[in-house]
């Protein structure tokens, strides 16, 4: 081979090399919105950054394209002082369109005109209760959900865990700050559902590896420790904590004893709620987990008072409570509750009724409340990000990715996933760090009684239980589909945030 031809073989092969890189793939648009009357215009940035690993001898070795939607306040002058929030739903597996699309960003899912939800075709609208005005907001898709894929070459499965996941998502935020110079900027991070299980995790990586220290974290339908609702033999933390929602459930359905009824065909106000709450927490921290405790060594007596107050709450026949052994489990108890009526009801949001194929079985075929947003989300956002934002990709955005699964607990060998307490420490070395948690009622997957519960064994030192705000409201896991949860989420949020910045 001559020289030339020896040179232009090595070019060849440098230029296929470079081609092989994968690259950031970014689109900005400008666009506005009315926020609380005022009007606000914003940049949108949407696309991918590329994750790299540094390897010794080689530098940084590209490892995941991570697709993510930032906007940012135009009338800002000093965009590194302005507060910016990192935001991302759960799953494993979910992309973060529920919250960006839900409560968070400034375009939001149109309801129908009696404020429920749509029906096909679906539309996008303003969403007036956006915290743009208060934050930035920079949504996140973990690798193989979304647009985010691993790149060629990588395995995709080395994201799919507790710990990489972590690691991958705190990376990322690490590279945002820098790419777009946000170091200055008060940080905020908000998760929903596994997500606030991310966030918590996050809450120590980004401190104690890197440093970044954060200003607060915001939980929408709170899992830290696994243990409140994982339904298993041997752990009868759940049946309690689940118990105040299965009242809940059968209030708004009607179903519970005749004295706690409300009017008919009028939903629970939350003065009524908070009061039957009340009544029925107390029963299950303490009459009720003194008789689970005593497990067969109860006194038949006993027992079959602890029956009838189960039945009253919940709707369920004295009967069926006693052959579940005083242990309700939660399918059991959507399949069960309305079962006469042949109809089940929902698991994130338990005021939605299903229809199974049959009523005799013991469990629900699909969750009603997860079908009735599903078709809203995935059309407009598919229909946003190409249009409005001007995002092109041919790859299929995975709302509800199965790829990540099985998902990697292995670090968690013969015990429950639980990082209320690296959520504790972080709070306790960095006391500026202020949690914001919202809790859904009719929310059977994250119940609210477990959220407190978790808060409440948190270990926080007394100077720092003021740093915690909980708040609470008449639906489900996510809230914010209802329009009068969302405004008032809207104001919570501020409350929030305005306390924490000031």
């Amino acid at each position: 081979m001559s020289q030339e031809e020896k040179k232009e073989s090595e070019e060849t092969k440098d230029e296929k090399k470079n081609a092989d890189i994968p690259e950031d793939k970014l689109s900005v648009t400008h666009h506005s919105v009315t926020i609380n009357g005022e009007e606000m215009r914003y940049t949108a940035t949407t696309g991918t950054l590329i994750l790299k690993e540094e390897v010794d001898k080689e530098g940084e070795k590209p490892k995941a394209s991570v697709f993510f939607i930032a906007y940012t306040r135009d009338d800002v002058e000093d965009l590194s002082t302005r507060p910016i929030t990192f935001s991302f739903n759960g799953g494993p597996g979910s992309s973060s369109v529920w919250l960006h699309l839900g409560v968070l960003g400034p375009r939001c899912v149109k309801p129908d005109a009696d404020g429920e939800l749509p029906q096909p075709p679906y539309q996008l609208t303003n969403n007036e209760c956006s915290i743009l005005d208060k934050t930035d907001l920079v949504f996140i898709d973990p690798v193989s959900t979304g647009f985010s894929r691993a790149v060629a070459g990588e395995e995709a499965k080395q994201f799919h865990g507790f710990k990489r996941d972590i690691e991958s998502v705190g990376d990322f935020i690490l590279l945002y700050l820098g790419r777009y110079k946000r170091w200055g900027s008060p940080k905020f991070l908000i998760g929903e559902s596994y997500g606030t299980t991310r966030a918590g995790g996050l809450a120590g990586y980004l401190q104690e590896r890197h440093g970044t220290y954060l200003n607060g974290i915001m939980l929408v339908s709170v899992v830290l420790n696994f243990q409140t609702i994982r339904f298993a033999p041997g752990n009868d933390l759940p049946y309690i904590l689940f118990l105040p929602t299965y009242a809940a459930t059968a209030l708004y359905h009607d179903k519970v004893d005749a004295e706690y009824r409300s009017i008919e065909g009028e939903p629970p106000v939350a003065v009524e709620m908070e009061r039957f709450m009340d009544e029925v927490k107390a029963f299950a921290l303490q009459d009720y987990a003194v008789a689970l405790m005593q497990g067969n060594a109860i006194a038949p007596g006993q027992r079959a008072d602890i029956v009838q107050r189960l039945a009253k709450y919940t709707g369920l026949t004295p009967e069926y409570i006693d052959q579940t052994d005083l242990r309700i489990n939660i399918a059991r108890f959507c399949k069960e509750l309305l079962r006469e009526e042949e109809r089940t009801v929902g698991r994130f949001d338990s005021r939605y009724k299903g229809i199974d194929r049959d009523s005799a079985g013991e469990n629900y075929e699909y969750d009603p409340s997860s079908a009735v947003v599903q078709g809203a989300y995935t059309a407009t956002f598919n229909d946003y990000v190409r249009g409005e934002l001007e995002f092109e990709s041919d790859l299929p955005y995975e709302i509800l990715s199965r790829r990540v699964h099985p998902w990697d607990y292995s670090g968690h060998q013969n015990e429950y996933v639980n990082v209320a307490d690296t959520l504790r420490k972080a709070m306790t070395v960095n006391p500026a760090l202020k949690v914001f948690v919202a809790n859904g009622y009719y929310d059977l997957a994250t119940p609210f009684l477990a959220s407190e519960y978790t808060f409440s064994h948190l270990g926080l030192d007394a100077s720092l239980q003021d740093n915690i705000t909980m708040t609470y409201y008449l639906a489900g896991h996510m809230m914010y589909i209802d329009q009068a949860e969302l405004q008032k989420m809207k104001k919570d949020l501020d409350a929030y945030l305005d306390d924490v910045l000031s």
